[in-house]
This record gives C-alpha cells, structure tokens and sequence, in this order.
C-alpha cells in the first residue's frame, strides 16, 4: 500500500535522483517534474544550454524517472523566475547590495510552484534532493540541520513557511553525501553517481555576475565608471569601474595601492563611491535583520541567545537575538568581531541544529 503520493523535484543530478530511489523503495507514489528556470542566450549561439536547467539535465531526470517506472514532466517558470529572481538579482547590485538568488528561488518561486502542480496532480508531499530535515514539536514543522555537516543546506532554506514545511520531504537529510554517491552505484546508476556537483548561480554558470550585469543593464558601465575609491574619513583613493561591480570584504582587483591590503568596507550607490579600509574595518558587531521568517517558535522573546550565521559556508556566531515588532526587524548583536557582513545576504538563526528563523541582512 502506498504511503502517499509525492512531487519529486529532479533536476537530473545525483541528489534528487538518489532521492527519488529511497522513496520508491520506501513505498510512495512518485511523480517528476523537473522546472525550467532559464535559457542561456551565451549558450543558444551554439545550440547547446547549460545549466542545472538544460536539455540534458531534463533529458537525464527522465530518463531516470522511465527507469524506475514513474511519469516525468516539465515545469516551464521561466517567466516567473525572471521577474522575481533575475531582476531582483540585479536589482539588489544596483542598490548597492549582494542579493541571495537561491533563497529567493526556493522561497518564493520553486516552492509555491511546486506546490500548486502537487495539487493539480493529486499529490500529497512534494520532495526535493536538499540535505536538511524537518521534524514536528509544539505543533509546528522544525527544519533542522541535514546529518553531512559539510552538505547541510538548511541556510538557504530559511525563508519556508509551515504550510510548505508540513507538505516536504527530504529523504537525504539523514545521511552524507559519500553514502548518497554509494547508493547511486549500487543501484547502477554509476554515470549518476560520478555526476559533479554545481556551486555556481544557475543563471550564470561561468561565475561571472559582472559581465551578467553588463548585459543585462547594457549601460551600465557607462553609467558607473570613473567612481570614487575613498577611505573612511572621505579621501579620495582612486578611481574604480562602477559601484556595482564591487561586494563587501572584497580585497582582490581593487588596484589601489597604500602598502596595505585594503578591502570594500561600504558601497554607496547615490555617489557612486566605493568606501575601502583596513581589515579591522571590515568587522561589525551589530547588524539588522529584515523580512524575517520564524520557523521553529511562533514568536520571538524580547531577547534570546543564539547562533547566526551570515554565509553559506558560515560556521556561525554566538549572538544575543532581540526583537524589534514595531519596525519587523530582528537586531543581531554579535558576540565576536565578524567580517563582511553585507546587506542583501542572508542571515540565519540557529539553536544547535534547529532553524529558529532568517532574513535579510541590512546595513550594520
């Protein structure tokens, strides 16, 4: 007898292909569906796409989802994804600001699409190849830390609501990513199994987000160059290519010399002036925190200890967690110095394991 019927995200990589198998083999119904995000002009040229959207990847989801003996459909959101993920993405650059494009997706466009064709097809879950779990306490879904250390993704998960919590499975929550390339192979499935992972934005697959920006605002180094570099006290530096090209912390292509390192401490887009300053310069100790989405408790305390982390790869920081219900922000007061907190990121609240909530980082 089945144990309900779920929507299987595939992007026809090893994680959610490995993750289709374990819940046949536990006994759900599968339906795939793998959504089309986006189609590569640089790529088109040559009549071959890129990406974790490509022919190729839909090819290889369906020919998966053929082999274990369950239907595979296309999802087209192109339309969707652009609007909300790609002109924020440059949007949030034009601002002065490092956006965070893959939370954005999965809160506002993967998931709620994936839930309305789940329900046009019947299906009670959706599930999807992320490494982080999901657990019921006082009544609510907590999303929790995946098992692989290294793999957990539950940072960039931050922004899910009960609703979605409470309709998602991630069977590979519970186990490393070696164990999930081990499962591949022993299955047959060895050209899965030595699949390689991608770390790049999907929409920009040579990792270039400033040629992107060039081609999407064709104008926009005219727009921008001959900015100022200048220090904290106001004095003019140098001159740079245009503000948007530059994030917090950068250190590398700056092409000022002092006899120090300098790093991009504060970018100020009305005056097109890029502010670089010491190491010590690039620490902050207090930060706030908008749009923020609980997660394990229906409301905050005036105050609480907790862990923040400010990056994907960010072993987080001690931190006292107050908040502001009058302006909707959470006010983050480090315990330690930390560097490179930059407005447009995500920061997330953990206790130990547990997701306790996210949002957007604003100016320190």
């Amino acid at each position: 007898m089945s144990k309900g019927k779920v929507l299987m995200a595939m992007s026809g990589g090893l994680d959610s292909s490995v993750a289709a198998m374990m819940l046949i083999r536990e006994g759900y119904e599968l339906v795939g569906i793998t959504m089309k995000t986006w189609e590569f002009a640089d790529s088109a040229a040559s009549g071959k796409e890129t990406g974790c959207c490509s022919l190729d990847s839909i090819h290889d989801a369906r020919h998966l989802a053929v082999s274990l003996g369950f239907p595979h459909y296309v999802l087209d959101i192109r339309e969707e994804f652009n609007r909300y993920i790609v002109d924020d993405f440059v949007n949030q650059y034009l601002k002065g600001r490092t956006p965070n494009p893959c939370v954005l997706c999965n809160t506002f466009i993967k998931w709620e699409a994936l839930l309305k064709r789940a329900d046009q097809l019947g299906c009670d879950y959706i599930a999807t190849g992320h490494y982080a779990r999901i657990r019921e306490e006082n009544g609510r879904k907590v999303l929790y830390k995946g098992a692989d250390a290294a793999k957990d993704q539950s940072y960039v998960l931050w922004g899910l609501s009960q609703e979605f919590l409470r309709r998602t499975i991630f069977p590979l929550g519970d186990y490393t990513k070696p164990q999930i390339r081990e499962m591949a192979r022993e299955a047959g499935f060895e050209e899965i199994a030595g699949k390689r992972e991608s770390y790049e934005i999907c929409f920009i697959p040579d990792n270039d987000y400033r040629g992107f920006l060039k081609r999407r605002v064709p104008d926009l180094e005219e727009q921008t160059k001959d900015g100022t570099f200048v220090d904290k006290e106001g004095n003019v530096l140098g001159r740079h290519q245009g503000f948007p090209f530059y994030t917090i912390g950068q250190r590398k292509g700056l092409n000022v010399a002092v006899g120090e390192p300098l790093y991009v401490t504060r970018i100020i887009p009305e005056t097109n002036t890029v502010v670089l300053g010491k190491k010590p310069d690039t620490f902050a100790r207090e930060f706030s925190v908008s749009q923020f989405n609980l997660i394990k408790f229906s409301s905050l305390p005036a105050q609480m200890e907790a862990t923040v982390k400010i990056r994907y790869k960010d072993p987080g920081h001690p931190a006292t967690i107050c908040s502001d219900k009058k302006n909707r922000l959470v006010h983050v007061k480090l315990h330690e110095d930390v560097s490179a907190v930059t407005p447009g990121q995500s920061a997330v609240v953990y206790d130990e394991n547990d997701v306790i909530g996210g949002g957007f980082i604003e100016k320190p």
